[in-house]
């Protein structure tokens, strides 16, 4: 496969139309219903829901696992990955975890760049999304436009372009009656649930303000081999690469941020100022991404966030939510609350796994008919993250309005097993705002 120079050519002119049409209006009403109809009688008549998952990383893999955890009428049907030797890998994995609930053949497995639209054109009911986040807005409107049921990982995009995208897919999931579940897997924590709406309830006054940090060491990197090209590389080795991953203040600390929007009711903030760069990782192995982002958020008639995070090992590592009120303090993921004056609360009820808990309310509302849409929310929290990166990045205050309206549209020039550019890395005060 790695010596197979063959642009992906539908894959490239899919991405580029749909960002390009990220102002058009979506389909009407009356095609939707009919649609939206369809989908559901399939699931009326057939209790089982037919499962497909594309991208087979540890991510997606994980996915598909807690999806089977969460019905057990459900049955995977269908894989798709770019790189077939993942896809194989996943394989095997599934099939010795999954037991009966596994029921891929052969003919429903799929390779290459345009690997999701075999999956979602085969006879699925829900899709599961876990590519790298480049990929996501052109996946997910596929399986939107197919009427199929989409559970879709963080984050929804790496730009601008890509999130106006996502904002389109999410009315369009609306006219077709259409779930879109988030794994932006906090909100379907059960004792972050319970410690947000105390918090939203007044226990701990107005809040004053907020801090979010994801401080925590350095993931995982795959190494270059002789064999691959520079976009295999890239591929291989996504997160470091902020065409594919958005850099880790859009892949990782979004959810931090989200829990931020959370608390602010989902209003997206005014705008930004922030800090970053590249201080210890900075060999070729780590492409071109920051390790360090310091964030401050604000909100019109809110309280300020202060947004740290960093990936660096050796360090003293936080992730934690904390709230400061007119009346007291809470700690989010602690689930813990302190007025000022009356008790102090904890968290005591069940915690079941939050990331069972996403594909059990999705199945539930599929079954029911009331479908769940997360779309605006996990496309607001993408361009939080994606504001502060470009405010870090550049130097400059970046409003909301302009990084929804940016311009800047990460896409390679092309979908090719074969050299890609390298991007520089940005340099606040010289990187500019596109």
């Amino acid at each position: 496969m790695t010596d197979k120079r063959k642009t992906d050519a539908s894959f490239d002119s899919s991405r580029r139309s749909f960002l390009r049409g990220s102002t058009a209006a979506v389909v009407g009403g009356s095609l939707a219903a009919t649609l939206g109809s369809a989908r559901m009688a399939h699931a009326a008549s057939d209790d089982t829901l037919r499962v497909g998952l594309i991208g087979c990383g540890g991510r997606g893999s994980g996915a598909a696992k807690n999806a089977m955890r969460a019905d057990d009428n459900v049955k995977l049907v269908a894989m798709a990955e770019v790189f077939s030797d993942r896809l194989e890998s996943s394989r095997k994995m599934l099939k010795r975890g999954l037991g009966d609930q596994y029921a891929v053949d052969d003919d429903h497995v799929f390779t290459g760049f345009d690997c999701y639209k075999g999956l979602i054109d085969s006879d699925v009911d829900v899709v599961i999304l876990a590519t790298p986040p480049h990929f996501r807005p052109v996946q997910l409107r596929y399986a939107i436009e197919k009427g199929k049921h989409v559970f879709c990982e963080k984050p929804v995009a790496v730009d601008g372009p890509g999130v106006r995208s996502v904002l389109e897919t999410t009315e369009l999931a609306k006219e077709k009656d259409l779930s879109i579940v988030s794994g932006l897997c906090w909100r379907y924590d059960s004792g972050v649930r319970e410690t947000m709406k105390r918090i939203k309830d007044g226990a701990i006054g107005d809040i004053v303000a907020v801090q979010e940090n994801y401080l925590a060491g350095t993931l995982w990197h795959r190494g270059r081999k002789p064999e691959w090209s520079e976009m295999e590389y890239q591929m291989r080795n996504w997160y470091y690469f902020t065409w594919l991953s958005g850099d880790h203040n859009v892949e990782q600390h979004v959810h931090s941020l989200d829990k931020a929007l959370w608390l602010a009711d989902d209003r997206p903030p005014l705008k930004c100022t922030g800090l970053g760069g590249r201080q210890v990782r900075r060999e070729e192995q780590w492409g071109h991404i920051y390790d360090h982002f310091a964030v401050c958020y604000e909100w019109e008639g809110g309280p300020k966030t202060f947004a740290y995070t960093r990936q660096m090992k050796g360090c003293k590592n936080n992730v934690e939510d904390y709230v400061l009120g007119s009346k007291g303090k809470a700690l989010v993921l602690a689930n813990t609350v302190e007025p000022e004056s009356g008790e102090s609360w904890k968290y005591d009820g069940p915690k079941p796994s939050m990331y069972d808990v996403e594909h059990q309310e999705l199945f539930a509302g599929i079954r029911s008919g009331n479908h769940i849409n997360n779309g605006v929310y996990m496309s607001y929290s993408t361009l939080l993250a994606i504001m502060g990166r470009m405010a870090c990045y550049t130097g400059e205050e970046i409003t909301w309005d302009q990084a929804l309206n940016s311009q800047e549209d990460l896409t390679p020039e092309s979908y090719e097993w074969g050299d890609v550019k390298i991007p520089e890395v940005a340099m606040p005060g010289v990187t500019k705002f596109v």
